[in-house]
C-alpha cells in the first residue's frame, strides 16, 4: 500500500543509463510499471537526420593552415611546415610533396611581376602583387580542395630577393669585388630566415592559435614588401619598353635556368626526405634542427666566400662549385644509410649545407653578367622561378620515392639533382 501511495513525480527513477541496457530491460519494466520517469532516456542510436559534423581541416590539423612558414616564401620554410602536418594526420608523406608540391610546380614558376618591375619600376608590380600574395597566404583554410587551389593566388607573392640582387647589380656596376660582397650578403640573410622563419612559425602557432604563423607571416610579407618599395633611391630606372634581347633569350641564359632548376631541387628534396627521416626514426622534432643546421653550415660559409676574392670569371667557378655541392650532398646519404643517427645526420647537413651559399652566389653573379642591360629585374626573377621551380619539383619526387622505397633511399634525390646540374654546367662550359 505505501509502495502504490507514493507519488510518481517524488519516486526514485532509476538512473537513465540504466533505462536502454538491454539486459536490464525486463527488470526495469517490472519494477517501474505504469511509471513515467522524470526525463526521456537517451535514444542507444544517434537520429539518422542528424549525421555527425565532420570537422573542418583547419580545426582537425593543428596549425594545419599556420605552421606554413611564410616569413621567407621562397624556399622551404612552408615546405617543411607543412610536411610536418600531413604525415601525422595523412600517415603519409606523398600527400603534400606529391600533391601540394605539384601544385606549387605550376603556381610557383608564374609567381612574380618580371615585366611591370623593369618597365614601370620595382614599386609598382610589388606594391600590386603583395597584396592579394598576403591573401593568398591567409586563405589556407580547410577543407583539402581549398589548399590547392588557394596556392594559385601565392603566385602572385613578389620577388623581393631577385630584385634585391637587381638593385645591387644596379648601384655596384663597375665593381665586381663590391658586387659578390653584396650578393655572398644576401645568400646569408637568406639562409638566416631560412633558419629564424619555421622557428618562429611553430612558437607563434604553439603558443596562441593555429592561425597565428600564417597570419604573421602574411603580415611580414605584406610589411616588407611595402619597406622595400619605399627605398626609391636604389631602384634601377625605370623603362619605357622593352629594351635589349628578352633574358631567356640571351646566350647562355637557357642553360643558366637549367641549372637554377636543378639546384632548386636539391633544396626542395633535402627537405622533405630530412623530415620523413626523422619522422621514420621517432624523432620529427628533431627534422627542424637538422635542416636549420644545413642552413646554419650555408650562412656562415656565404660570410666567408663574401669576405674573400676568388679569382677568374663566374662562368669558371660555377662548375668547380657544383661539383663541391654534389661530393658533400653524399655525406646525408652515407650517414642516414650507414648509420641512421639523426645525430650523425645533423652533423653531415651542417657540412653539406657549406656549399650551397658560395654555389648559389656564383650562379646569380652569372645570371647578372648574362642578362641583357635594361632587362635585370626579369632575368634575376626568372633564375629565382627557376629555383622555385626546382623546390616544387624535388619536394614532389623526393615525397614520392620516400612513400615508394624508404627515407634513406630519398636521399639519392638531391645527389641526383646536383649532378644533373653539374653536367649542364661543365656541358655549358665546355660547349
Amino acid at each position: 500500500a505505501t509502495e502504490d501511495a507514493r507519488s510518481p513525480r517524488t519516486h526514485r527513477q532509476p538512473p537513465p543509463h540504466r533505462l536502454h541496457r538491454p539486459h536490464q530491460l525486463n527488470r526495469t519494466h517490472r519494477r517501474y510499471a505504469g511509471r513515467t520517469p522524470l526525463r526521456p532516456a537517451r535514444p542507444l542510436l544517434p537520429s539518422p537526420l542528424r549525421p555527425p559534423r565532420r570537422p573542418c581541416l583547419h580545426r582537425r590539423e593543428p596549425g594545419g593552415p599556420a605552421a606554413v612558414g611564410h616569413v621567407r616564401g621562397e624556399r622551404g620554410g612552408d615546405d617543411r611546415g607543412s610536411a610536418r602536418l600531413v604525415r601525422p594526420r595523412r600517415g603519409r608523406h606523398g600527400h603534400r610533396p606529391g600533391g601540394d608540391g605539384g601544385d606549387r610546380a605550376l603556381d610557383r614558376p608564374s609567381g612574380g611581376p618580371p615585366r611591370p618591375g623593369p618597365r614601370r619600376g620595382a614599386g609598382h608590380g610589388l606594391r600590386g602583387a603583395g597584396q592579394p600574395g598576403a591573401v593568398g597566404v591567409r586563405t589556407l583554410r580547410a577543407p583539402d580542395w581549398t589548399l590547392f587551389a588557394a596556392y594559385a593566388a601565392t603566385a602572385t607573392t613578389p620577388n623581393t630577393g631577385g630584385m634585391s640582387r637587381a638593385r645591387w647589380a644596379h648601384l655596384l656596376r663597375g665593381d665586381p669585388a663590391a658586387l659578390h660582397t653584396a650578393n655572398s650578403f644576401e645568400q646569408a640573410a637568406d639562409e638566416l630566415c631560412f633558419m629564424l622563419g619555421p622557428v618562429l612559425a611553430a612558437f607563434l602557432t604553439g603558443t596562441f592559435f593555429p592561425e597565428a604563423g600564417t597570419l604573421t607571416g602574411a603580415v611580414l610579407l605584406l610589411t616588407g614588401t611595402l619597406l622595400f618599395t619605399a627605398q626609391r633611391a636604389t631602384e634601377p630606372p625605370a623603362g619605357g619598353g622593352s629594351t635589349g634581347r628578352a633574358p631567356l633569350r640571351a646566350p647562355g641564359m637557357p642553360a643558366q635556368l637549367a641549372v637554377c632548376l636543378a639546384l632548386g631541387a636539391v633544396f626542395g628534396a633535402m627537405e622533405v626526405v630530412t623530415v620523413a627521416f626523422a619522422d621514420d626514426r621517432g624523432h620529427r622534432s628533431a627534422a627542424g634542427v637538422a635542416l636549420g643546421l644545413q642552413a646554419a653550415g650555408s650562412c656562415l660559409a656565404g660570410l666567408v666566400y663574401g669576405a674573400l676574392r676568388p679569382g677568374g670569371p663566374a662562368a669558371r667557378r660555377l662548375p668547380w662549385c657544383v661539383a663541391a655541392m654534389t661530393a658533400l650532398m653524399t655525406l646525408p646519404l652515407l650517414a642516414a644509410a650507414l648509420t641512421g643517427s639523426m645525430l650523425a645526420l645533423s652533423g653531415a647537413l651542417l657540412v653539406a649545407g657549406t656549399a650551397t651559399a658560395p654555389t648559389m652566389v656564383t650562379n646569380m653573379a652569372l645570371v647578372q653578367q648574362r642578362t641583357p642591360a635594361g632587362r635585370l629585374n626579369e632575368g634575376m626573377t626568372l633564375a629565382v622561378t627557376g629555383l622555385l621551380g626546382g623546390i616544387a619539383c624535388g619536394s614532389a619526387t623526393g615525397g614520392w620515392v620516400v612513400e615508394h622505397l624508404s627515407p634513406t633511399a630519398g636521399y639519392g634525390v638531391p645527389v641526383t639533382a646536383a649532378a644533373v646540374a653539374l653536367v649542364i654546367s661543365v656541358a655549358r662550359r665546355t660547349g
